[in-house]
């Protein structure tokens, strides 16, 4: 390594245990170095997302003229494969690479994925647009085109982060692992701000050709940025190279088991339930504080910006907190309560047309989403069976990763739907305003939040039950 790279690194690494609140993650078998450079799957992650759902979704309707319900539809693509990431987690687990690993396969593939479907998005794009010589081509080839890039996209991020934390949680001690959970988390956030800033500042002379340069940049930092993430990570073991003493389980099988035990399906249901309360509102924040509050359109910026200050602030005070011993699922219904006065918050600003009460309502979902994702996901790492670390993580970004989706989809639908039927004097002349639509949105995730916390208290209530004559019972693969 030449000598500024070195130094960068020295100082970056001198800067952590100073002002990080997750550097304290790093363990003598896990040093600091290693735990950031394993992070940057995240940041590649991150800066997928916010390509596909952001800066590509208005670049498609602006710039490219594409009709808004197709733009939709390409944005929610990605979403069809959250579902599969619980067969990737298992395939993880039990898998047998000729080298002798088992997450690092799939990271490769997926990165792969992630490379290849942002390789050929631009071109795809412009044709869906009509640009270049775009008549030359049938007209089916540019939704198809653009389909195949999105899911690509979409199957390799998924790939990528369900493999990548599986990998994360068999590298760290059970004590460091919520830590490990927030740094991962907060690198993902980082890399989605700083993806963001740095595709509207290049993409602000927009051309063809400067939406090739970007995108396809974009493929290439993702390529370079997991490979680095990669190095040396995953040990080799030859014991995977030899025959498995016994068939591993089934799919079937292992799910069963599974989700036999330790409150599961009770877990997985107040993800879903609070995930899709948080994320409700994902899509209408800028547009109710336009709309409602008649802020402008670099106010309302800075409102995406408050709420991802605010899901940083909250994994940040969460891998302190949980560092302590802190029981995860009592963090998570916390995590969850805070939404109930932030989304309150975002109501009352409205009849009060106060700005500043909106915005502490966004950071206060920020915070409370974040602690939320960070105290399920590490209840979700300390209460899986090692046997099934993969399958565990797999089933909880699945789950989330749905009700992320779902929940952007069903907000604007929702908002739509009440507010064409407010304003047409349904419900009579008392609610025959713009705010009804998003009213309505903003009481379901309060609802929703209720749910949540009645779930996540039963969760809490009920003791883990003895799995390992269940887990021994199953033929197991060679470690």
């Amino acid at each position: 390594m030449k000598l500024p790279s070195r130094t960068l690194v020295s100082a970056w690494v001198a800067l952590g245990p100073r002002f990080l609140p997750f550097a304290d993650a790093a363990t003598p078998d896990l040093p600091l170095p290693r735990l950031l450079r394993l992070s940057l799957f995240q940041v590649s992650v991150g800066m997928a997302l916010v390509l596909l759902v952001g800066t590509l979704n208005r670049v498609m309707i602006v710039e490219l003229g594409v009709p808004a319900a197709l733009v939709a539809v390409m944005v929610a693509l990605p979403v069809l494969y959250a579902p599969v990431r619980a067969l990737i987690g298992f395939r993880s687990d039990n898998h047998r690479s000729a080298l002798g690993w088992r997450r690092v396969p799939f990271i490769w593939t997926g990165s792969m994925l992630q490379f290849g479907g942002l390789a050929v998005m631009p071109f795809a794009l412009l044709v869906l647009g009509g640009g270049g010589n775009a008549a030359a081509w049938p007209a089916w080839l540019g939704p198809a085109g653009a389909g195949i890039a999105f899911l690509m996209v979409g199957a390799g991020l998924h790939t990528v982060q369900t493999a990548g934390l599986a990998l994360a949680t068999d590298l760290a001690p059970e004590d460091a692992r919520p830590r490990v959970v927030g740094l991962m988390y907060v690198m993902l956030l980082l890399g989605s701000i700083v993806s963001a800033f740095v595709f509207g500042a290049v993409l602000q002379d927009f051309s063809p050709g400067r939406l090739v340069q970007v995108i396809q940049a974009a493929a290439v930092l993702t390529l370079v940025l997991n490979s680095v993430a990669l190095w040396k990570q995953e040990t080799r073991r030859p014991a995977r190279l030899q025959p498995p003493r016994a068939e591993p389980p089934s799919f079937a099988e292992a799910w069963r088991v599974y989700s036999a035990g330790d409150g599961v399906r009770q877990r997985l249901l107040a993800i879903g339930l609070g995930t899709l309360a948080f994320g409700m509102q994902d899509v209408l924040l800028e547009p109710y504080g336009g709309e409602i509050l008649g802020m402008g359109v670099g106010d309302t910026t800075w409102l995406t910006a408050t709420l991802a200050l605010g899901g940083l602030i909250g994994f940040s005070a969460a891998s302190a907190i949980l560092g302590r011993g802190v029981d995860p699922a009592r963090l998570a219904r916390a995590g969850a309560a805070v939404g109930l006065p932030a989304f309150a918050a975002v109501l009352c600003s409205a009849g009060l047309q106060s700005t500043p009460l909106f915005a502490m309502g966004a950071l206060l979902i920020g915070f409370g989403g974040g602690v939320f994702g960070h105290g399920t996901l590490t209840l979700t790492m300390n209460r899986a069976p090692r046997e099934q670390v993969g399958l565990a993580l797999g089933a909880w970004g699945a789950v989330q990763a749905t009700a992320a989706g779902a929940g952007m989809a069903l907000g604007g639908l929702l908002r739509d739907g009440v507010g064409a039927l407010a304003l047409s004097g349904q419900f009579g002349p008392v609610f025959a305003r713009p705010v009804t639509g998003y009213a309505a949105v903003y009481a379901v995730e309060i609802g929703l939040l209720a749910l949540t916390l009645v779930v996540m208290g039963r969760l809490i209530a009920r003791p883990a039950p003895d799995l390992s004559p269940l887990i021994s019972s199953q033929p197991r693969s060679a470690p």
